[in-house]
């Protein structure tokens, strides 16, 4: 029986999380009309994996890297509650790898590094129209919060 586990990355995996965020974003970009043209990049992985309010993991199912995530501790602001809660991204899982609840021990993993260190809310941003992530966060007990809306009157008039 093959075992999924989670460890904290390390620089040494900076060769494979960049070809994953390459990946997720290849992946998002039906989702997202406004994405500059490539390269692009969504994070600064090596200064991500150094900080020390923030935790990136990979997932590692037969020796081999097959996912990643994040979380980052960041402060809520002024008018809502609580002061602080967990942000996760980075959530990235080979597609071969999918429907082996690998993204669901990923978050499990993130969500027990911040609740250790007190932080009881998570947050994170999934595109509208991306449904089988909705569903998947769904399954995690994640509720829907605020729909963020867009017009660019440049597209599709």
């Amino acid at each position: 029986m093959n075992i999924i586990s989670i460890r904290t990355a390390k620089i040494e995996d900076l060769i494979t999380l960049k070809h994953f965020e390459q990946k997720l974003i290849l992946y998002e970009r039906p989702f997202a009309s406004n994405l500059k043209k490539d390269p692009i990049k969504y994070y600064n992985l090596k200064k991500l994996i150094k900080q020390k309010n923030a935790e990136v993991v990979v997932a590692i199912y037969n020796n081999e890297i097959v996912g990643s995530g994040s979380v980052i501790i960041e402060k809520s602001i002024d008018y809502k509650n609580p002061e602080f809660y967990a942000y996760l991204g980075f959530m990235f899982v080979v597609p071969k790898y999918r429907g082996k609840k690998i993204n669901s021990s990923i978050i499990k993993s993130l969500m027990k590094w911040s609740k250790d260190r007190g932080i009881l809310e998570f947050q994170l941003d999934v595109y509208a129209e991306n449904k089988n992530a909705i569903k998947a966060y769904q399954k995690l007990n994640f509720k829907s919060d605020l729909l963020k809306m867009r017009l660019n009157t440049s597209e599709n008039i």
